[in-house]
């Protein structure tokens, strides 16, 4: 027989067992479909998460933080102590580096920010305006008519994030600018007695969204005080960590200026690289790829044990046919060819309605089901803890649908239909026609 006429009686023996055919198929849609919706909101997230952590992060730059070794941020939580301390004045050994533009030591305590209505706790950063602002030129900026920074802050200037001026992101302004905000900062002495101290300040900018995540740099839960009034504030030259700013962000250059501060400090203070935290997190999400494409595959070879199930028992209700089509001359390779088009037909249709499917489950869920959760957890960390939170938005994800996990997902439909019916085929092409005849 013709190929062409394989495939049509193979589609014919299927039209005739409709209700069998559509459930095989369906088993088939639903291992297809998991694996491209998990697949493309896996990669949408990916892309998503790494669009927020590059506008948090200058490619440019390293952050230096107090204590030895490489295997952590070394942020330890703001206002922490490390056995070896770093001072604002170590930033001017940084920048004797060749490789170093800039070096902007930072003082990061917990305080507390008094409203209207009640306190909340936030993280307070003394830094150097006009150097940070330097380093961070696309994010520590004031938003459209939000005020300005100035590079030279009197002692009363304070710069918010835009999450503290509208936490819930709906034109709820809490604080806005050339308002007046207090400060409140304990300070636990050796004999373990506190003492509270005010800072009174007045809000000279508000920053425009920035939307990412910060190791180090602006953030929208952030509140920016001049370091020197920092330094008086909080009774202390100790800093939590020290901005570098190189001439580039080449990997050699990033490698031999990690190493120069190390030594320079003896190893004891731990150097970030913002492209190395890029890098692992992009790892990272690459291995929760394959783990969801493993899950979603696990139900496709479930649906392919299905259609070897459902291959066998056609094959035991048309032993009798098999056996007249072998007494009339038909080969037991045409038969094999028959069971395998049928197996064929059944990965196509499944693999087509599946990607289908995956892709519409993928935005479905990217619209609604992040929506909701982001909806959720709206304003909730504005007085749940160290941070405002992102507010009422959510993490908008688009799933992303590359042509190599449509052709992936396409090929293994196929493949796992004809793998699991080649049993069933071969056992059909091995009947005898005597015998096939004579079975009930």
């Amino acid at each position: 027989m013709k190929p062409r006429d394989v495939f049509s009686y193979s589609f014919s023996a299927i039209k005739l067992r409709k209700l069998r055919a559509s459930l095989t198929t369906l088993g088939v849609v639903i291992g297809i479909a998991a694996i491209v919706a998990l697949l493309s909101l896996g990669q949408g997230f990916q892309v998503a998460i790494t669009a927020q952590l590059e506008k948090g992060f200058a490619t440019d730059t390293l952050l230096v933080t107090p204590g030895g070794g490489q295997g952590g941020f070394g942020l330890g939580g703001i206002g922490g102590a490390s056995s070896y301390p770093l001072f604002v004045n170590d930033s001017q050994t940084i920048e004797k580096n060749e490789n170093v533009t800039l070096a902007v030591p930072i003082i990061q305590k917990a305080c507390y920010l008094n409203s209207t209505t009640k306190a909340y706790l936030l993280g307070v950063e003394g830094v150097d305006f006009a150097k940070y602002q330097s380093i961070y030129s696309n994010t520590f900026v004031a938003g459209p008519n939000l005020g300005s920074i100035p590079s030279s802050p009197d002692n009363e200037s304070i710069v918010i994030g835009a999450r503290v001026h509208d936490p819930w992101k709906n034109g709820t302004d809490i604080i806005g600018v050339n308002d007046e905000i207090e400060i409140k900062y304990t300070i636990v002495t050796s004999g373990f007695t506190r003492e509270n101290k005010t800072y009174t300040g007045r809000v000279v900018a508000v920053l425009g969204e920035i939307g990412g995540f910060s190791i180090g740099g602006p953030s929208d839960t952030g509140i920016y005080i001049p370091i020197s009034q920092a330094q008086g504030f909080f009774e202390t030259d100790e800093v939590q960590s020290i901005i570098v700013q190189l001439k580039n962000s080449d990997d050699a250059t990033i490698k031999d200026t990690s190493v120069a501060i190390r030594d320079a400090f003896g190893n004891n203070v731990t150097v970030i690289s913002s492209t190395a935290v890029l890098s692992t997190i992009q790892t990272i999400f690459s291995f929760i790829e394959v783990f969801l494409a493993g899950i979603a595959g696990i139900s496709l070879l479930v649906a392919g044990i299905g259609i070897m199930n459902i291959m066998i028992v056609s094959l035991m209700e048309r032993t009798r046919e098999i056996g007249i089509l072998k007494a009339l001359g038909m080969k037991g390779r045409t038969v094999l060819l028959i069971f395998l088009a049928e197996a064929v037909i059944i990965g196509l249709i499944g693999g087509i309605i599946g990607i289908v499917a995956g892709w519409g489950l993928a935005e479905a869920f990217a619209r609604f089901g992040f929506s909701i959760i982001g909806g959720g957890a709206g304003g909730a960390g504005f007085g749940g803890g160290r941070g405002v939170g992102d507010g009422g938005g959510g993490l908008s994800i688009t799933p992303v649908v590359t042509p190599i996990v449509f052709v992936g997902a396409f090929v293994f439909s196929l493949i796992v239909s004809v793998v699991f019916a080649v049993y069933p085929a071969w056992r059909a092409s091995k009947l005898k026609p005597v015998e096939a005849l004579r079975y009930e």
